[in-house]
């Protein structure tokens, strides 16, 4: 079984990558960066919606261009001296956050090569461990080679409620899961194969996945084992692969499962 990041994830031969969902998506991206850059790959990490400034232990500098000409006459040079950076278009002074490129923008990126790798947060979740999108999420650029669909495993349990599931009334009705219910694996799946769901929006070539995160207990990686095995009963197909683990833990992978097979 693959422990890295971007093995469990099938990452190879470079491309875009998009983060979907909730529950970790922020912290994956960066682990991801580093991972790869580790390997002597340059990284682009970018979103379409909003992040906060990175830390310098998340990502060595960021540059800020409000056009993809804007970002590649700054990221060269930059990635001569440091294989993984940040770009976004701008940074709002009120919340300090940094604010997303156009999936236009990333597209033209990825065609000049500017970097092996763009890993893209493509959807926001206000710090919820679960979400549904909503009709304008998520925003996927056309060039994504891999879409990945994030679920923070934290939420098995919890009532089905804007406190705890981002857009709870879309995912009711998604799921067909009351209003205060509690979260379960069978609804958490429903949500992954539906075709307006989590990973909706994914280009016809993109290799489609899922990460189960936070599974830092016995009881949680259990919980996601529920999720995936509820995957392989729903009888939709598209969804190559499902990972459970940990971003923030060692190992980050501690199961993976081949969906289409």
């Amino acid at each position: 079984m693959p422990h890295r990041l971007h093995d469990a994830l099938l990452l190879e031969g470079g491309g875009v990558v998009c983060l979907v969902g909730a529950g970790g998506k922020t912290s994956l991206m960066y682990r991801l960066a580093r991972e790869l850059a580790a390997e002597g790959q340059t990284v682009l990490t970018t979103t379409t919606t909003r992040i906060f400034a990175p830390t310098p232990e998340q990502s060595p500098g960021y540059i800020l261009g409000a056009t993809a000409d804007d970002i590649l006459e700054q990221a060269g040079g930059m990635l001569g001296s440091h294989r993984h950076i940040t770009a976004a278009a701008g940074k709002s002074p009120e919340t300090g956050k940094l604010t997303g490129i156009s999936p236009e923008a990333i597209d033209r990126l990825w065609a000049a090569r500017v970097c092996d790798w763009i890993i893209v947060e493509a959807d926001g979740a206000a710090g919820r461990p679960l979400k549904a999108p909503a009709g304008h999420e998520p925003v996927v650029p056309a060039t994504t080679g891999w879409l990945v669909g994030m679920v923070g495993l934290s939420v098995l349990g919890k009532p089905l409620s804007e406190e705890w599931v981002f857009r709870s009334t879309i995912f009711s009705s998604l799921s067909s899961l009351p209003q205060g219910a509690a979260v379960t694996a069978e609804a958490i799946a429903a949500v992954l194969v539906h075709e307006r769901g989590i990973l909706k929006g994914a280009p016809s070539r993109c290799r489609r996945l899922v990460f189960l995160n936070q599974a830092d207990t016995v009881e949680r990686e259990a919980a996601g084992l529920q999720v995936v095995r509820s995957i392989q009963c729903s009888g939709v197909t598209g969804i190559e692969r499902a990972i459970i683990g940990q971003v923030l833990g060692e190992p980050p992978v501690s199961g993976v499962y081949d969906l289409n097979v």
